[in-house]
């Protein structure tokens, strides 16, 4: 009979839990929450339904603002025409045609801004110039006849347009570096728990190679040990360079930078070509600044002639 009372307690779902029982499962669930909520693939998921939020606004501003637009295009190039004529049906033309031309860069930078892919100076001029064209031909009216809230009206929507356009390439940089710094402190974390192993194995060898019984005869054998030490630090350094930082950057622009080249962000991404658009802008804001602020020491190679003369002449 005291067989069975012991094992009937034993089985959970007739005995309740008790209370530091809830707690411990409630710790391990909820760290096995925290693991998978911290998984490279959890964040690149949830960024990636925040960059397709991002894109459907971004869009739908952007095409609202094209279409309010066009009216007042098409009223500035049929300029008086009869209506239905074909100069005023050609006239509705106008606006789509730089719109479409508009929208196809903007696409382009969209993919090529997830991958951070530089798309060149064509599409940021093309850009520019289509942005420029549907200012002019907006506000021509309201400018000719001085009307302050015409310009303001005819402003906005253009405006908003052409910083939603500039806006969104640094933005979908900005969610795909945090997806790639997600998986580096993954990679980090992973790779010191490899480090850490090798260097438990190399600390018990450590009291083995000092015998007591030789003491003026193993000194000279026990100059290799720090060998493995030193393979162990030299492993630990691939490992660790996962991801550059932006000082990494700024170290490298300012061992590239030389007295009369202009530092742009486009000279940092030719020097750093792995850096993104947003980054670049950073860096070479902190070396212009580093420049500006740095003092120019040049009789450096004066001390070095004379003291070669004097160990000359004292030979």
């Amino acid at each position: 009979m005291s067989i069975e009372t012991v094992a009937g307690p034993q089985d959970a779902q007739h005995v309740p839990l008790s209370e530091a029982d809830k707690l411990r499962q409630d710790a391990e669930s909820a760290a096995q929450v925290r693991r998978l909520a911290n998984h490279p693939d959890v964040i690149a998921l949830r960024v990636e339904k925040v960059r397709t939020q991002i894109d459907v606004l971004l869009w739908v501003g952007i095409f609202l603002g094209l279409a309010f637009t066009m009216v007042n295009v098409q009223a500035f190039a049929a300029s008086g025409a009869a209506v239905w004529s074909l100069a005023w049906l050609s006239a509705w033309l106008l606006d789509p045609m730089v719109s479409l031309v508009l929208v196809a860069v903007l696409r382009a930078e969209q993919i090529t801004a997830r991958y951070q892919v530089q798309t060149g100076r064509w599409a940021h001029r093309t850009k520019w110039f289509a942005f420029l064209a549907t200012y002019v031909m907006n506000t021509w009216k309201s400018w000719t006849h001085l009307d302050i809230a015409g310009v303001a009206l005819h402003s906005v929507p253009p405006v908003l347009v052409f910083l939603a356009a500039e806006t969104a390439p640094v933005l979908r940089d900005k969610l795909t570096e945090a997806v790639m710094a997600a998986a580096g402190h993954a990679f980090t974390g992973e790779a010191n728990t490899q480090e850490t192993a090798p260097a438990a194995e190399v600390t018990p060898s450590a009291p083995a190679e000092t015998p007591d019984a030789e003491e003026p005869v193993p000194t000279p054998a026990l100059s290799p040990a720090p060998a493995p030490r030193r393979t162990t630090r030299k492993a630990k350094a691939p490992a660790k360079q996962g991801r550059k930082l932006r000082a990494d950057y700024l170290a490298e622009a300012r061992a590239a930078w030389a007295p009369g080249i202009e530092i742009t962000p486009a000279w940092v991404r030719e020097v750093c070509p792995e850096v993104s658009r947003g980054t670049s802008k950073n860096v070479a804001d902190d070396l212009i600044a580093e420049t500006r602020t740095a003092p120019t020491v040049l009789p450096v190679p004066a001390p070095t002639t004379t003291a070669r003369t004097d160990s000359e002449e004292a030979a």
